[in-house]
Protein backbone atom coordinates (compact mmCIF):
# COMPACT_ATOMS: atom_id res chain seq x y z
CA UNK A 1 0.00 0.00 0.00
CA UNK A 2 1.03 3.62 -0.93
CA UNK A 3 2.13 5.91 1.61
CA UNK A 4 -0.49 8.66 2.89
CA UNK A 5 -0.15 11.87 1.85
CA UNK A 6 -1.99 14.53 4.24
CA UNK A 7 -2.18 18.20 3.08
CA UNK A 8 -0.09 20.42 5.49
CA UNK A 9 -2.04 22.41 8.31
CA UNK A 10 -2.75 25.75 7.62
CA UNK A 11 -1.62 26.74 11.65
CA UNK A 12 2.32 26.00 11.49
CA UNK A 13 3.87 28.45 9.38
CA UNK A 14 6.42 31.12 9.77
CA UNK A 15 7.36 34.23 8.38
CA UNK A 16 11.02 35.61 7.41
CA UNK A 17 11.71 39.29 6.20
CA UNK A 18 15.32 40.63 4.90
CA UNK A 19 16.59 42.14 8.18
CA UNK A 20 13.35 42.42 10.61
CA UNK A 21 12.65 39.52 13.22
CA UNK A 22 9.25 39.54 13.99
CA UNK A 23 7.74 36.58 16.00
CA UNK A 24 4.40 34.98 16.19
CA UNK A 25 2.04 36.11 13.23
CA UNK A 26 -1.33 35.21 14.01
CA UNK A 27 -2.69 35.37 10.15
CA UNK A 28 -0.93 35.48 7.11
CA UNK A 29 -3.42 36.28 3.84
CA UNK A 30 -3.80 37.40 0.41
CA UNK A 31 -1.38 35.87 -1.41
CA UNK A 32 -2.10 35.19 -4.53
CA UNK A 33 -1.42 35.28 -8.68
CA UNK A 34 -3.40 35.85 -11.77
CA UNK A 35 -2.79 36.63 -15.27
CA UNK A 36 -5.36 39.39 -17.46
CA UNK A 37 -7.18 37.79 -20.03
CA UNK A 38 -6.49 40.12 -23.09
CA UNK A 39 -9.68 39.76 -25.47
CA UNK A 40 -8.88 39.98 -29.50
CA UNK A 41 -10.25 39.93 -32.28
CA UNK A 42 -9.91 40.55 -36.19
CA UNK A 43 -12.46 41.85 -38.30
CA UNK A 44 -12.55 38.44 -40.89
CA UNK A 45 -12.29 36.56 -38.15
CA UNK A 46 -15.35 34.34 -36.59
CA UNK A 47 -17.42 36.19 -33.92
CA UNK A 48 -15.67 34.27 -30.71
CA UNK A 49 -12.25 36.38 -29.70
CA UNK A 50 -9.18 35.00 -29.15
CA UNK A 51 -8.01 35.19 -25.40
CA UNK A 52 -4.43 36.22 -25.08
CA UNK A 53 -2.52 36.67 -21.34
CA UNK A 54 -2.06 40.54 -20.41
CA UNK A 55 -0.19 41.33 -16.95
CA UNK A 56 0.56 39.28 -14.05
CA UNK A 57 -1.18 40.51 -11.03
CA UNK A 58 -0.25 39.76 -7.51
CA UNK A 59 -2.55 40.25 -4.65
CA UNK A 60 -1.31 42.44 -1.43
CA UNK A 61 -0.52 40.63 1.51
CA UNK A 62 -1.85 41.40 5.27
CA UNK A 63 0.22 40.17 8.07
CA UNK A 64 -1.46 40.45 11.59
CA UNK A 65 0.28 40.09 14.71
CA UNK A 66 -0.37 40.68 18.52
CA UNK A 67 0.97 43.89 20.58
CA UNK A 68 4.38 43.35 21.62
CA UNK A 69 7.19 46.34 22.11
CA UNK A 70 8.57 45.64 18.68
CA UNK A 71 8.64 48.22 16.44
CA UNK A 72 10.37 46.87 13.43
CA UNK A 73 7.22 46.59 10.79
CA UNK A 74 5.90 50.40 12.46
CA UNK A 75 9.12 51.56 11.20
CA UNK A 76 8.98 49.95 8.01
CA UNK A 77 5.87 51.29 7.31
CA UNK A 78 6.78 55.00 8.56
CA UNK A 79 10.15 54.96 6.03
CA UNK A 80 7.75 54.07 3.73
CA UNK A 81 5.58 56.94 4.23
CA UNK A 82 8.22 59.37 4.63
CA UNK A 83 10.03 58.07 1.17
CA UNK A 84 12.55 55.77 2.27
CA UNK A 85 10.66 52.69 0.32
CA UNK A 86 12.74 49.57 1.93
CA UNK A 87 11.89 46.98 -0.57
CA UNK A 88 12.19 43.62 1.06
CA UNK A 89 12.26 40.01 0.25
CA UNK A 90 9.30 38.06 2.45
CA UNK A 91 9.07 34.01 2.72
CA UNK A 92 6.21 32.66 4.14
CA UNK A 93 6.90 28.67 5.21
CA UNK A 94 4.48 26.02 6.05
CA UNK A 95 5.95 23.24 8.84
CA UNK A 96 4.46 20.12 9.41
CA UNK A 97 3.88 18.22 12.17
CA UNK A 98 7.16 16.87 12.62
CA UNK A 99 9.10 20.67 12.64
CA UNK A 100 9.53 20.17 9.34
CA UNK A 101 10.07 22.95 6.24
CA UNK A 102 7.42 21.59 3.54
CA UNK A 103 6.16 24.49 1.40
CA UNK A 104 7.95 27.70 0.95
CA UNK A 105 6.74 31.49 -1.31
CA UNK A 106 9.29 33.71 -1.82
CA UNK A 107 7.60 36.86 -1.98
CA UNK A 108 9.97 39.69 -3.78
CA UNK A 109 10.31 43.58 -4.15
CA UNK A 110 7.52 43.14 -0.82
CA UNK A 111 7.19 46.83 0.77
CA UNK A 112 4.45 48.11 3.38
CA UNK A 113 1.65 50.04 2.04
CA UNK A 114 -1.16 50.05 4.76
CA UNK A 115 -0.77 50.06 8.90
CA UNK A 116 -3.80 49.70 10.95
CA UNK A 117 -3.56 49.71 14.85
CA UNK A 118 -5.60 47.87 17.27
CA UNK A 119 -8.74 48.77 18.39
CA UNK A 120 -8.85 49.06 21.86
CA UNK A 121 -12.24 47.92 24.04
CA UNK A 122 -12.31 47.90 28.23
CA UNK A 123 -14.97 44.93 27.91
CA UNK A 124 -12.62 42.73 26.13
CA UNK A 125 -10.73 40.22 26.69
CA UNK A 126 -8.92 39.55 23.64
CA UNK A 127 -5.34 40.22 22.63
CA UNK A 128 -4.45 43.53 20.48
CA UNK A 129 -3.58 43.07 16.72
CA UNK A 130 -1.90 45.41 14.51
CA UNK A 131 -1.60 44.68 10.90
CA UNK A 132 0.61 45.80 7.99
CA UNK A 133 -0.46 45.17 4.32
CA UNK A 134 2.30 44.63 1.58
CA UNK A 135 2.36 45.32 -1.86
CA UNK A 136 4.94 43.22 -3.80
CA UNK A 137 5.82 42.31 -7.76
CA UNK A 138 5.98 38.93 -7.52
CA UNK A 139 5.44 35.42 -5.74
CA UNK A 140 7.01 32.17 -6.59
CA UNK A 141 6.80 28.77 -4.36
CA UNK A 142 10.25 27.76 -4.49
CA UNK A 143 9.35 24.18 -2.57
Amino acid sequence: MADRKDPYRKFRYRVEMDGIQQAGFSEVSGFDASVDVVEYREGNEVITPRKLPGLAKYGNITLKWGVTDSMDLYNWMQDTIQGKVARKTVTIIAINEAGDDVATWKVIEAWPTKYTAPDFNGTSSEVAIEQLEIAHEGMTRTK
